[in-house]
This record gives structure tokens, sequence and C-alpha cells, in this order.
């Protein structure tokens, strides 16, 4: 059987898996703080018929080998972290990074979760959660007479209200952000969240503006950073990808029947 066939299949298998990639981007264009991926490959094992540098001659050596390679695969799949535009809401709540870092939120089995989606809401209990109920943490309470439309959440996290009877506002909590040394290696959840590898590194805890930390912007929303021209492109580079490989298939067919009808 011609190697082909099973190198151009590799070939097809590998770009079916682009495509799944850049179809969960382009699906996520309007999810806050989505962050897009990116497919990553690898070329698979070598034949090899002749070694470069094997003797020709008691005086030479051939200078190139033979080989040939197997097809592709899936080497990674990175997220890609750069910054999304931030489009203002007006909303109290809402919140987003422009720089490094993620917000920590407490899952339901009581680990953390670290999202850069700041869409968050004032609950019931007077404290900030966020879509799914999640609280961020460290915990903001906030008073039971607070004056809504006073909270402010400043650049560098301090969260101040104003109570009913009183015009000088005051502080009742600290934000902090978190980051990795290497973000890429988060695992994601769904939801927006992601979770500690040992990939990842530990989380980093720090004051916003600080230690390499970016800021916090009350009433605005990171947007996705993915880009549609871009991932049309490459969807448009992917689909020719497996259009030839499906075309070496073919050919490969049809040289097989050229050989199997020889007898004849």
């Amino acid at each position: 059987m011609m190697r082909s066939l099973w190198t151009a299949a590799s070939g097809m298998t590998g770009q079916q898996f682009n495509i799944d990639t850049i179809s969960n981007n382009l699906s996520n264009v309007n999810t806050t703080g989505f962050k897009k991926m990116r497919a990553d490959f690898e070329d698979l094992i070598y034949q090899t018929s002749r070694i470069a540098g094997t003797p020709a001659t008691e005086l030479t050596t051939v200078p190139t080998g033979i080989q040939v390679g197997h097809g592709v695969k899936v080497a990674a799949t990175q997220k890609v972290f750069t910054q999304g535009a931030l489009q203002s809401t007006g909303n109290i709540a809402d919140l987003a990074i422009q720089g490094e870092g993620f917000f920590r939120v407490l899952l339901l089995d009581g680990s953390y979760g670290y999202t850069r989606d700041g869409s968050f809401k004032i609950d019931s209990n007077g404290q900030i959660v966020n879509s799914n109920g999640y609280r961020l943490m460290p915990e903001v309470t906030l008073p039971e007479n607070f004056v809504r439309e006073s909270l402010a959440i400043s650049q560098d996290g301090r969260v101040t209200v104003k109570v009913a009877g009183n015009d000088n506002p005051i502080q009742v909590a600290q934000l902090e952000l978190y980051r990795f040394v290497n973000p890429a290696g988060l695992q994601s959840i769904g939801q927006n969240n992601f979770k500690v590898t040992n990939g990842s590194g530990p989380a980093i805890g720090g004051r916003p503006g600080f230690d390499g930390m970016g800021l916090v912007n009350q009433k605005f929303l990171e947007m996705s950073n993915v880009s549609v021209v871009s991932e049309m492109v490459n969807m448009i580079v992917a689909q020719r990808a497996y259009e030839l490989n499906s075309k070496a298939i073919q050919t490969s067919d049809t040289m097989l029947g050229i050989a199997n009808n020889l007898k004849r």
C-alpha cells in the first residue's frame, strides 16, 4: 500500500482539527474576555533509507541522505493572551483588566478559577459575583445601606461606596489580580474560567497597577481578542490544505489502479 495514502490522510485529519479550532474562535468572537486558540502542528516520524554522511567510496561520503516523512500531527493548542479591545458599558459592576492579570473567583467545588471576564454583578447579599454566582476573591461585601450609584472602583483596585446619611465614601475592599509565569499553560474549564496546572505555575497575586499587574477599569469590559478577518484567512488556508491532501489521496488511488491494471 502506498504510504502517501496514510500521509495525506494525516494531513486531512490535522486540517480538520485546525478548522475545529478556528470554528471555536469564531463562535466566541463576542464572548467577554475570550482568548483565541492556535493549533500547532509537527511532522511525524521519518523513514530513513540512507543517512547523510554515509561513505560512498574510500575518500568520499554522500552529502545528503534519503528520508521520507509520514505526515503530520497536532502538537499543541495554545491560548493567545493578547489584549482585547475595551468596551464602555456604563454598568458600575463591569470591570476590565488593561494589561496582565486575571480575576479570581471561588468555584462550587471550593477551588479557584481565574478569568478575564469582568462582567460582575451584585447579588442579594451585597457581594460581587460573576454571571454564574461565583464570588470574586478576595470577597467584596458591600454595606446593606450603600448607595448603588456611589460604587467606585479605582484603577488600583480600591472599592469605595457611600452609605445612606453619609456623603463621605468609605473603602470596603481591595481588589487583587493574579498572573502566571506561563498563562498559556492554564487549563480552560469553560464558563470563561481557567484553572492552575503544573504548566502554568502557581498564581502570583498583587495589587492592580503594581508588580507587573494590569489596571482595573470600571464600567468597561474586555472583548474577545479574536480577529474575524484573520480567522477567515486561516480558514481558507486550512480548506485549501484539506483539498490538496484529498487530491493526494485521489492521485495515489489512481496510481494504484494503474498498477493493478498493468496485467490486463
